[in-house]
């Protein structure tokens, strides 16, 4: 998912990649950097999000040398949906490109299966996002300071962890502001809990 605030972009996502019921990876890094200011959060299929990441990367930085400077948030919106269009037929992906560039700002552009562009103020994706829309709708704010949303990016995610059983690991967030990109891992143990989770380390503290 991704979401603006006043000044910059929070990105966030778990760590699980399956294969069917099997937990392929409980480590996968979902957001992917394209330029040193717009990052690319991948769901749907691994191959087909990576290998979009890597053409955008490259034309991207293609732009960059014919441009000077770095490249502006809408550009790489523009190619990642113009390459998820064109192969919509083949494709399994839905991609969320974000960051900050110095002409618009903080920008976020959700581009779902089919190849839609649209830019929204926050939006979610992936299989745990169905689960988690209607707190979005209820809890995201325009006046949003960075902290205020760095949390309610780690809440979002943790409620689709809970609720999905295709998501789940760590949560990883991403800011992206005028100063650079931050980076922040919540591990596995210091998610929070759902309230009719099972709790406990062992099964001795597990409470009937």
């Amino acid at each position: 998912m991704a979401a603006a605030y006043d000044g910059g972009v929070v990105m966030g996502a778990d760590s699980r990649t399956s294969n069917g019921n099997f937990v392929a990876n409980r480590v996968t890094d979902k957001i992917t950097t394209l330029a040193e200011n717009i990052y690319i959060c991948r769901s749907g299929s691994a191959a087909d999000t990576q290998a979009l990441s890597s053409y955008i990367t490259y034309f991207l930085h293609q732009h960059r040398i014919e441009y000077d400077g770095l490249p502006e948030v809408k550009t790489a919106a523009m190619l990642a949906k113009q390459m998820a269009y064109d192969n919509k037929n083949s494709l399994q992906a839905g991609l969320i490109v974000a960051g900050w560039d110095s002409r618009n700002g903080a920008s976020v552009y959700a581009i779902p299966l089919g190849g839609t562009l649209i830019q929204v103020p926050f939006t979610v994706g992936g299989s745990g996002s169905a689960y988690v829309m209607g707190f979005c709708d209820k809890n995201w704010r325009s006046d949003f300071t960075r902290e205020e949303c760095e949390a309610f990016v780690r809440k979002t995610v943790s409620l689709a962890m809970t609720r999905d059983g295709s998501s789940g690991g760590m949560i990883r967030t991403l800011t992206i502001n005028e100063d650079g990109a931050h980076r922040h891992l919540t591990r596995g143990h210091e998610v929070p809990v759902g309230w009719d989770e099972i709790q406990g380390t062992s099964i001795g503290e597990i409470k009937a």
